[in-house]
């Protein structure tokens, strides 16, 4: 336990902080999934879909800060390569 009451109060701050950012990536994996399970069975139409909500879970992702930016612009740049691969 912490000594000082504002390393304790930092301690809480963290917990809450790790909660939040695991859900976000979990969420941002699962939908990174979806995209690349469609790519696999060959499926445009839902690798495209997949691929829009993607893109949004990746740039909200990077505003919250839980990802850097370069790092969503990348995953985006590829995956989307992929998708275009399809047709």
């Amino acid at each position: 336990m912490s000594a000082k009451p504002s390393a304790a109060k930092r301690a809480r701050q963290a917990i809450k902080r790790r909660t939040r950012n695991r859900a976000y990536k979990s969420t941002l994996r699962n939908s990174l999934k979806q995209v690349t399970t469609a790519i696999e069975a060959g499926d445009k139409a839902t690798a495209e879909t997949a691929l829009a909500s993607a893109c949004v879970r990746l740039d909200k992702t990077a505003s919250k800060g839980v990802i850097h930016r370069n790092v969503a612009a990348r995953c985006k740049s590829r995956l989307t390569r992929r998708v275009n691969r399809l047709g």
